[in-house]
């Protein structure tokens, strides 16, 4: 660090530094017990990542995409925007680089860097709406659930299952399979909170409050001859986004800590949403590669140091008492968070390869010989059948209602809910682990030798090396190199008819997907731009509700 003890490091040219003022030489122990910021920075750099790596969950390649009830369409999967490639490793480096030092001289240059701080507040507390919008949504999602399970469990472990479509709840009988509809639980409350609603009306509010909550609208926009666009929001995603307006708003004019590290957290969990190291091989070259990077320009420039103390942006996140200050920047965050998450959807992907079934498959093909007789040959194949995906979203709040007191992991008897809750989780554990001894060696490191210290020193080495040291033991090199995130595992079999048989083919998921939605593109250009066509188009359907629910009048 430097005489200000500033561990600083940077990932795209703007401030990741950990920092703290003046620390009075002690032992780290006591430091960390006597000086909550310290401890601060740890805890919320562990909560960033744990929450982002969660929420970044998509369908693995090894499950089977979520079954949908009769008449309904297929949901369209989230997709990452962005994947590193192995020339990346190369490229941020230099990207930050040339960044870095153009806000150094720029700082230099203004003379007062109140100028800047001021562009760069009103800048990113814009940019700063959309995440913040995003994980107020999501944090909606998590509490609707809470009140609005789809799964619960009552203290005999009878698990209850509730349809949101015919509005009631129901069991499943164990020896035939069969739902039985629980005719006096009329609200879609949980537990004993289900036998407050006893009239229909309430009932029936309950069920309309439900619906709004958890179900998708469908907004579309399209401009003749141009454009078509249509996606699918919540309630909660609108709400959230008018929550985080005042929110930027508020930072822009206050400049409060607290709410720059809410956004600052923000825009670290939608870059998990956004960005994929694609496999653990790419990641961890990027990785190493601003490890170099880190050390150069905390160690052998001014740069990082000058940035990371005078730029004051929702860049870092800012703990300070009556005498120091400890800062945490989100490259920090989110340059092992990216490889961190990407080790929980290996993790989510291991547990859905090890339920693939095979299933075998009587293939008969028929041959013509040159007299024209036709022979028959039948032979036995196998086709790999994929376990259905459980979307984790929306999944918290049935965790909760499925563990019973005491306990930290729902029954086994809610099946869906385990299996987007608490599939075994050993290489992302693994890297938290990492992580948290990088960080605690990076302070220890501050108090030590009191001068700056590049954070991403030890935080790449605990994570990276966490990782493939557990793949190492687990025996399971092999699987952990050859994960991608590149669409080319998400495979199928398919049987196709050949020569009047039967063969299994193997077919790309992504390509699959790639041809309904251009086809679903080319239906709704179709069906905007009719014999008399709107030229310009915006619509926001909502699901139909239910008979038993009460309208307006």
């Amino acid at each position: 660090m430097s005489s200000e003890n500033t561990a600083s490091d940077s990932t795209d040219g703007i401030s990741n530094s950990t920092t703290t003022q003046a620390p009075e030489p002690t032992t780290f122990a006591f430091a960390l017990l006597l000086r909550p910021e310290y401890l601060s920075v740890v805890l919320s750099a562990l909560s960033i990542v744990w929450l982002g790596a969660h929420g970044s969950l998509r369908r693995p390649p090894s499950a089977a995409p979520i079954k949908t009830k009769k008449g309904k369409k297929q949901p369209k999967e989230d997709k990452f925007a962005e994947g590193l490639a192995a020339s990346d490793a190369i490229m941020f480096p230099i990207l930050a680089g040339i960044l870095l030092v153009s806000l150094y001289y720029l700082i230099e240059w203004l003379q007062d860097p109140d100028i800047l701080n001021k562009f760069m507040r009103a800048y990113l507390s814009i940019m700063a709406v959309a995440s913040l919008g995003r994980l107020a949504g999501d944090s909606l999602d998590v509490l609707a659930s809470l009140v609005f399970p789809s799964t619960w469990v009552d203290s005999k472990g009878t698990v209850y299952h509730v349809d949101s479509d015919e509005h009631h709840q129901y069991v499943v009988d164990k020896a035939t399979g069969q739902h039985k509809v629980l005719q006096d639980r009329k609200s879609p409350l949980p537990s004993a909170l289900s036998m407050l609603a006893r009239s229909k009306r309430a009932g029936d509010i309950l069920w309309l409050v439900r619906h709004l909550l958890t179900e998708e609208w469908t907004v579309k926009f399209a401009m003749h001859g141009l454009v078509f666009v249509k996606f699918n929001l919540k309630l909660n995603d609108l709400l959230g986004f008018m929550i985080s307006i005042p929110f930027a708003a508020a930072y822009h004019y206050l400049g409060w800590n607290i709410l720059s590290n809410i956004l600052s957290a923000a825009m670290c969990y939608a870059t998990f949403m956004l960005l994929s190291p694609t496999s653990f091989g790419i990641g961890t070259m990027v990785l190493w590669g601003l490890f170099v990077y880190d050390i150069v320009m905390v160690f052998y420039t001014p740069y990082m140091i000058t940035v990371a103390t005078k730029l004051d942006a929702p860049i870092k996140l800012v703990f300070e008492n009556n005498k120091s200050v400890s800062m945490l920047g989100l490259g920090d965050i989110v340059v092992p968070g990216m490889l961190m998450g990407l080790a929980l959807r290996f993790d989510l992907y291991q547990f859905y390869k090890k339920q693939i079934k095979p299933e075998p498959v009587e293939l008969v093909s028929e041959t013509l010989a040159e007299d024209g007789t036709k022979s028959t040959t039948t032979e036995i194949q196998e086709r790999r059948v994929k376990a259905p995906f459980v979307d984790p979203r929306g999944q918290w709040g049935n965790r909760l209602w499925c563990t019973k007191f005491g306990s930290l992991f729902p029954i086994r008897e809610a099946s869906s809910v385990w299996a987007a809750t608490a599939f075994p989780k050993p290489y992302f554990y693994a890297s938290m682990v990492g992580y948290t001894a990088g960080m605690l060696v990076t302070l220890t490191m501050l108090l030590v030798f009191r001068h700056g210290q590049p954070a991403l020193l030890y935080l790449v080495p605990g994570v990276t090396g966490a990782l493939w040291v557990t793949a190492l033991a687990r025996g399971e090199l092999k699987d952990m190199w050859g994960y991608t995130e590149d669409g080319s595992l998400d495979t199928e079999d398919v049987v196709v008819d050949v020569g009047g048989g039967e063969k299994v083919a193997e077919k790309k998921g992504e390509e699959a997907k790639d041809e309904v939605d251009k086809k679903d593109e080319v239906k709704g250009i179709k069906e905007i731009e009719k014999e008399s066509y709107d030229v310009f188009h915006f619509s926001i359907s909502a699901p139909r509700i239910g008979s038993r629910i009460p309208t307006a009048t």
